[in-house]
């Protein structure tokens, strides 16, 4: 099933993933080492992770919900991304309590309650990941339907598809 929203003729909403991800794992990595005696502009930088990573991550559901919608139903691919989505919502919510907490605190640092929220939002994190690599890899949910090991250049696609219109 190939991908509802492009640009370029490439999937928007795996192009828009990899930054809330990267962005919410390393803000935990530095609330632990923050925690743990590290220097003390880890938890600020943490906050603005996780700040841009939430912004991030609703830019990525936003694109996320195009290939949702486009799924048919009663199928595998439907319940693995209605799965995938769930999960992401949860991510979502638990950072943004977090986030919350810290915006409203007196220092921008995380405490252990909140890291603990955090590994469990990342580990959540992890799941979803992995089911949006089942809904690609195994499901072929977002790849072309021309695609193949000696397919053309997305870039020589119609101009309609180059210009990342929705069918």
């Amino acid at each position: 099933m190939e991908s509802r929203l492009k640009v370029l003729g490439h999937p928007v909403h795996p192009m828009l993933v990899m930054f809330p991800v990267a962005l919410l794992v390393t803000a935990v990595l530095f609330d632990v080492v923050d925690t743990l005696g590290g220097p003390d502009f880890l938890g600020e930088v943490a906050y603005w992770n996780l700040t841009v990573g939430l912004i991030g991550g609703l830019l990525a559901a936003a694109a996320g919900v195009f290939d949702l919608l486009a799924i048919p139903t009663g199928t595998r691919a439907k319940r693995v991304a209605l799965t995938h989505a769930a999960a992401n919502v949860a991510v979502i919510l638990l950072f943004a309590a977090v986030w919350v907490v810290r915006l409203n605190a007196d220092s921008r640092a995380a405490g252990g309650a909140l890291i603990a929220i955090e590994v469990v939002a990342v580990a959540i994190l992890g799941v979803s990941a992995w089911l949006g690599g089942e809904l690609v890899d195994r499901l072929g949910v977002g790849v072309d339907r021309d695609a193949d090991l000696d397919a053309p250049s997305s870039l020589r696609a119609s101009g309609r598809e180059r210009m990342g219109d929705l069918r």
